[in-house]
């Protein structure tokens, strides 16, 4: 293998972590928001789950965007322009 496929390889590891990270936080999500819906169903009158609920739930989606490839405010590959542009910058 050259160096290119192995930093294929490298940026391939880090996107499926990423996304199995998302997987794990979205099955957490689900479990404990439903578990917290119930407990407020046979507690209480006030509808307090919507709090955790929104709160985490804009944290899941922010993740799915991040590990999706889906930045709408710094577009796709971004970082790896910066970068990039930081490399070849005499300035820097």
């Amino acid at each position: 293998m050259n160096i290119r496929d192995d930093y294929r390889y490298i940026k391939a590891k880090e996107k499926v972590e990423c996304i199995k990270g998302f997987y794990g936080n979205l099955t957490a999500y689900v479990i404990v928001i439903t578990l917290l819906a119930l407990l407020n169903f046979y507690t209480t009158s006030f509808p307090w789950v919507i709090f955790p609920a929104v709160g985490w739930g804009l944290g899941v989606i922010a993740h799915g965007f991040s590990a999706f490839g889906y930045l709408p405010f710094l577009g796709k590959d971004w970082e790896e322009r910066k970068i990039k542009e930081y490399m070849e910058s005499d300035s820097f």
